[in-house]
């Protein structure tokens, strides 16, 4: 049966308008963004359908176009429109977070790391650089590395902050094991990369770990 012979209290669109977009399930919210089923599936059949295929909404999002585009339904446009709505989201989390001090907004700057890096297949090492009232001045992934590690130089971290006249700033890195816990090298860089902010009078704030679920903060176990 088509979506339009559904009661409207279960057709995506109208339970999203009436509940709002919280109320819908995985399948619902794709079913959406697809907007068309195929020849003997509706929309949710469909997007229900893709979701086994990629065992998880989230897995989904994160395809690349070769894997994305290889399943029924779904090719180049799709994946073009799927970006865009990745990239609006992640500007729209760093627009809320620029407008206030991130030491006031800890949710802000979880999810807007959260946005950045968790999709990362490798390990990225990067910098939220603030003013001295603690508004966002820019994000910078400073360095790339493999599934397990990436190098990372304090000096290269002293000059970006040198070149935002940043008087604080926050340092942040995913795990791509999904496991957000600090390795002993995380906190050993953390205390050099403090150290050597000190000299030019720049604060390390927080150090947050991405992970599968909310990113962890060394701050918040003491151990900044």
């Amino acid at each position: 049966m088509s979506i339009r012979n559904w009661p409207a209290a279960e057709r995506p669109r109208e339970k999203l308008l009436e509940q709002g977009p919280a109320a819908l399930s995985d399948a619902e919210l794709l079913a959406i963004f697809l907007r068309t089923g195929v020849a003997g599936r509706s929309a949710v059949d469909l997007a229900r359908h893709l979701l086994s295929e990629f065992g998880s909404l989230r897995a989904l999002l994160e395809a690349d176009l070769p894997s994305f585009s290889a399943h029924l339904g779904l090719g180049p446009a799709k994946y073009a429109q799927l970006q865009a709505v990745l990239e609006m989201a992640r500007r729209h989390l760093a627009e809320r977070l620029r407008r206030d001090s991130a030491l006031e907004s800890p949710q802000a700057v979880r999810d807007y790391l959260k946005a950045q890096l968790r999709h990362e297949q490798h390990e990225v090492f990067g910098c939220l650089f603030l003013d001295a009232k603690h508004r966002v001045l820019a994000y910078e992934a400073l360095f790339r590395g493999t599934i397990d590690g990436a190098s990372v130089y304090p000096r290269q971290v002293v000059k970006r902050a040198l070149v935002h006249n940043a008087a604080a700033l926050i340092l942040t890195h995913n795990h791509p094991s999904g496991v957000a816990e600090p390795s002993q090298a995380d906190r050993v860089l953390t205390e050099r990369l403090k150290e050597s902010l000190a000299l030019v009078d720049v604060r390390v704030l927080d150090h947050f770990i991405v992970g599968d679920g909310e990113p962890l903060s060394m701050a918040e176990r003491g151990w900044m």
